[in-house]
């Protein structure tokens, strides 16, 4: 079969497509033909090396398809059944995958693998963001930033069903009208806008709480978005690692709360991973969150679509297509 590996850390160049043999699942494993692979930052940090893996290595972490096969002890999926995974094994950019059972996720009829490749991590995390992390609920006001991109374009829809205010931060005009149409109440260009002014002009004391993809680059906008008690998630590093935190500065800036939460801790269990997938669903189902067709990459592109999601030339999910 064809997978993508990687023998050292470095940009996409690293990237290769190769042939190795189709694995076989173990007790407690599954199988799964993939016809949607999920694509996302999280496999850039892996591939530069912000976040360390074990070399030699294959990339992705999100895939949708079949279940070919089911190791030993498995009673949850049995072949043909269809299925997800959004946690790993690291690896998911190729034609099969070995996951183990108890993280992977069923898919309702009416959601296409292609969505669900393309919705997975970035839904599940919006859930946990909104659900868990900071409690949404009417009259929160919250910022988002890259709110044109995956994650951001599901916060945002999520959090106005929740019935949030949504101030939306982006980096372009054409990623402002995204934001728009996904309803945000307000919305805020990077490139040409002091982030927290704009925001206090908005709201006078501040917000109840900034979710923060981009990292280094937001760290200083988003301390100084947030009114007393207020609490900043940060949650991804599209932009290089945040600076360290200082205690003194959360007190001075209003007793503020810092998290840095991760999905794999709100779904350690599989019944959390499957009641986080479910609420996702649900939310798709009813259309309180519509998910964007995705931008489609040849597998043996992996390399291009990485080039194009660093260069924010992307807006919503992208996939790769075996």
């Amino acid at each position: 079969m064809r997978s993508v590996r990687i023998e050292s850390t470095g940009g996409p160049e690293v990237i290769r497509l190769v042939d190795v043999a189709t694995p076989t699942p173990g007790p407690g494993q599954v199988l799964i033909r993939q016809t949607a692979i999920g694509v996302n930052f999280i496999d850039t940090y892996h591939r530069t090396g912000l976040y360390p893996i074990p070399l030699p290595s294959g990339l992705g972490l999100e895939g949708a398809g079949v279940v070919e096969a089911v190791g030993e002890g498995v009673t949850r999926v049995k072949p043909g059944d269809r299925a997800g995974f959004c946690s790993g094994p690291i690896g998911a950019y190729a034609e099969r995958h070995v996951v183990a059972a108890d993280r992977i996720v069923t898919i309702p009829d009416d959601v296409s693998d292609s969505i669900a490749a393309a919705s997975m991590l970035k839904g599940m995390t919006a859930r946990y963001l909104l659900r868990k992390t900071f409690p949404v609920e009417r009259g929160t006001v919250c910022v988002v930033h890259a709110a044109a991109g995956g994650v951001g374009q599901i916060l945002v829809q999520w959090a106005k069903t929740l019935g949030a205010t949504v101030i939306a931060v982006v980096g372009s005009d054409e990623k402002a009208e995204i934001a728009k149409r996904l309803g945000s109440d307000h919305v805020i260009v990077s490139t040409r806008t002091d982030i927290a002014k704009a925001v206090r002009e908005i709201t006078g004391e501040g917000a109840d709480v900034v979710y923060d993809s981009v990292g280094k680059d937001t760290f200083e906008a988003s301390l100084d978005s947030l009114k007393p008690l207020g609490m900043f998630v940060s949650y991804g590093n599209a932009s290089g690692p945040s600076p360290a935190v200082v205690p003194g500065v959360l007190s001075a800036k209003g007793s503020l709360f810092f998290t840095r939460p991760t999905l794999f801790h709100y779904t350690r269990t599989p019944q959390l991973l499957q009641e986080t997938a479910d609420d996702l669903w649900a939310a798709v189902q009813t259309g309180a969150v519509k998910i964007a067709e995705p931008k489609r990459y040849a597998l043996a592109d992996a390399a291009q679509a990485h080039r194009d999601l660093e260069a924010r030339r992307t807006t919503g999910s992208v996939i790769l297509e075996p």
